[in-house]
């Protein structure tokens, strides 16, 4: 940190480690949301559909703490460079998890929409979608907690796989009610659901392309583009 004294650079290591961990916690339960969310929609339990929606409250109130300690660590420290930009990643991140978390409680509330099962059990691709999109959120969360831009580059690349699988998912569904004009409700659940998953994806990508800013000032965006 730029000339500061020491107890000054103590003080915002410490913020900073606290601000961390919120961040971590946010990664950690929005990831269980995802899970938790499809597993609930597999089983049609409508019981664990609820505690996903319920849940998603902890994650907003996490996201309001981190607001408010990193409004007030930037007028504290008045931190430059380096410093300043964890600051801004890290507010970023946590608006960006919280969306994670509403897409996972908008599938949560799903559950139990589906008149049967024959669409899900016949749609395995929309569950391969759910698990590369947790593991994207999971890598994005240890990218950020080990300041790791190779594994932040390797987000951004998983990020393909959703958006591939998405397109074809679509194509499918469309082409289904072009054939089944009666089963348009039942296809309009699964075309929200996937693309709850597809922007799981693009949120995570999100989060780890804030990991490389605050490592290099950077944007991973430009330097995959050239």
């Amino acid at each position: 940190m730029n000339q500061q004294a020491g107890h000054t650079v103590k003080a915002f290591d410490d913020e900073m480690s606290e601000i961390r961990g919120m961040i971590s916690d946010m990664g950690a339960r929005a990831e269980a949301a995802v899970e938790a969310a499809m597993k609930a929609l597999r089983t049609n339990d409508i019981d664990n559909a609820r505690i996903v929606v319920a849940g998603d409250k902890a994650i907003d109130a996490i996201e309001t703490a981190v607001e408010r300690r990193v409004v007030q660590t930037i007028a504290l420290r008045a931190p430059m460079a380096d410093d300043l930009r964890d600051l801004v990643a890290a507010l970023k991140m946590s608006g960006v998890i919280e969306r994670i978390g509403d897409y996972a409680k908008n599938i949560a509330k799903r559950v139990g929409s589906l008149e049967g099962h024959g669409f899900l059990d016949g749609n395995e691709q929309l569950f391969r979608m759910a698990d590369i999109g947790g593991e994207m959120v999971r890598m994005a969360m240890e990218a950020y907690a080990r300041r790791d831009i190779d594994m932040a580059r390797a987000v951004c690349i998983r990020d393909d796989d959703v958006d591939l699988i998405h397109k074809e998912l679509f194509v499918d569904f469309i082409a289904h009610v072009a054939k089944h004009p009666t089963d348009a409700t039942e296809i309009a659940h699964l075309l929200s659901i996937s693309k709850n998953l597809e922007r799981i994806g693009d949120h995570a990508t999100t989060c780890a392309e804030m990991v490389y800013f605050s490592q290099t000032g950077r944007s991973l965006g430009d330097e995959m583009d050239g």
